[in-house]
């Protein structure tokens, strides 16, 4: 759904190198000229949101600033983006356009059981495979019952508004936001992704979701690692979500990560038309 902000300009730059141009989708289009100092500013958090109501309150990179389930709002900007050259991808109907770095390959797969009529179920991925995130529209609503025992603690390592995306108009959501967030259980599992669902109030949560909530017409959608972030059991498997020995470390991902500053200015463009 595309909001009101304008999409930030970009210097124009010298298209790269391409050796992978069979496995893109012809919806990529040239590169969007992004340079290597782009940063996501922080913005103040609606009343809402600075009450802990929000998924995080603003962006932040210091984990010994935060408490569990919020954000501290004196912390810096986020990462600069690295990536030299970016493009456009733009699904066949319009209906769904991104910016990624121009050496980043986008796929389609197959959409899950119980989507709406035409949902897009996309990859995006390195040249050498590795995955970054997956959008998925025309999801069906989703919920799960969670006792106070199984709830576990989590921390907001970063938050930035979802500038090309409408305010969330479903009861119980609020605004979108780009979020890197991480759930402790025997280790600390990280995740990033856009959402306009509350995680919870005290700090504690069983899941949290990198889901927007849209319209019963139209579904919800995710757009991230993972679409649900959780504590894992020690036998199960963490990838794509992240995994840290200790909440610092954590942090200093989310602070100094390319590929996490990367995946942010990406995820920050995404724009869904009414």
């Amino acid at each position: 759904m595309r909001g009101q902000a304008a999409r930030t300009p970009y210097p124009a730059t010298a298209p790269a190198l391409f050796a992978a141009a069979a496995l893109f989708l012809s919806g990529c289009t040239g590169p969007g000229g992004g340079g290597s100092g782009w940063t996501a500013a922080p913005e103040a958090p609606p009343a809402s949101e600075a009450a802990g109501e929000d998924p995080g309150a603003t962006a932040t990179s210091s984990p010994s600033a935060t408490s569990p389930g919020t954000a501290d709002p004196s912390a810096g900007p986020q990462p600069a983006a690295t990536a030299s050259a970016w493009k456009t991808y733009s699904a066949p109907d319009k209906s769904v356009s991104f910016e990624l770095p121009e050496e980043w390959i986008v796929q389609s797969v197959s959409t899950a059981k119980g989507t709406l009529a035409g949902a897009l179920a996309l990859e995006v991925k390195k040249p050498d495979g590795t995955f970054m995130a997956a959008l998925r529209t025309g999801l069906p609503p989703s919920s799960a019952t969670c006792s106070e025992a199984a709830k576990r603690e989590y921390t907001v390592l970063s938050s930035v508004p979802a500038g090309n995306l409408a305010a969330g108009t479903v009861a119980g959501t609020i605004p979108p936001r780009v979020v890197f967030r991480v759930i402790k259980g025997y280790r600390y599992f990280g995740s990033y992704g856009i959402t306009n669902v509350v995680a919870g109030t005290d700090g504690r949560a069983c899941e949290l979701r990198n889901t927007v909530r849209g319209p019963a017409a139209k579904g919800d959608y995710s757009f991230g690692d993972v679409p649900v972030l959780r504590a894992f059991a020690a036998d199960e498997k963490v990838a794509p979500a992240k995994a840290f020995n200790t909440l610092a470390e954590a942090g200093e991902y989310a602070a100094e990560s390319e590929d996490f500053a990367n995946v942010q200015r990406m995820l920050m463009s995404l724009e869904i038309e009414d």
